[in-house]
């Protein structure tokens, strides 16, 4: 699904610094920085619950209204507090509808996967691929099935099947996800060795120093 405009009505700032933006995050707004096209950076305050619950319904281009006009704003980047859960910052960037730019679309992974049932886990390496897209073809998200996976089985960003019109700029060769058996324990072994009756082997003592040749031993 692509993502479609939203419109958001913001408030232009004309004082900058870290105290001023926390006074505008404790209004209920964030904080945000318009750039691109040649123009002159811009300072806006953005109403955080319209802002949030845009990007939780997979908006990332927005038609923002201040100062009497509109513009067509893409989402470049979202700057979160230190426990990453509350959007203190964004910097957004001004595109035109035949644009081409570069985003982040984030993966979902779909389905149990075939190496589960001997035991298998989902490893995840990869949450999002940075693709090239006009701003009206940007995905919301990009599902990826894993129900072929069996264990030791992996998918690579290659392997991702994208909308025509729609570049991989990540690395081809990005390991994804991948299935794997779960990691042994070091405790492992020396339990397999008490149930099958034999003893544990103890490990060589490496610290102690020998004597060299012509000397004699203080201590027996």
């Amino acid at each position: 699904m692509v993502a479609k405009e939203l419109v958001l009505k913001a408030e232009l700032r004309k004082k900058l610094g870290s105290k001023h933006s926390a006074k505008v995050r404790q209004s209920g707004k964030i904080p945000a920085v318009v750039y691109g096209h040649g123009q002159e950076p811009e300072m806006l305050s953005l109403d955080e619950h319209d802002f949030v619950e845009g990007l939780h319904h997979g908006h990332r281009l927005f038609d923002v209204q201040f100062e009497g006009k509109t513009e067509k704003l893409l989402v470049k980047d979202i700057q979160y507090d230190h426990l990453g859960k509350k959007i203190i910052h964004t910097d957004l960037i001004r595109v035109d509808l035949t644009e081409r730019v570069e985003v982040e679309a984030p993966l979902i992974f779909k389905g149990t996967p075939a190496g589960s049932h001997e035991g298998g886990l989902l490893e995840e390496h990869l949450d999002h691929l940075e693709i090239e897209c006009t701003v009206t073809e940007i995905p919301e998200a990009i599902d990826v099935s894993v129900k072929h996976l069996g264990i030791g089985d992996s998918i690579h960003a290659r392997d991702i099947k994208l909308p025509d019109g729609i570049k991989l700029i990540t690395d081809p060769d990005a390991l994804l996800i991948s299935c794997r058996l779960p990691a042994v324990t070091a405790a492992a072994p020396a339990e397999e060795a008490a149930e099958e009756g034999e003893e544990p082997t103890s490990p060589e003592v490496i610290t102690e120093r020998k004597p060299k040749e012509g000397e004699e031993e203080s201590e027996k």
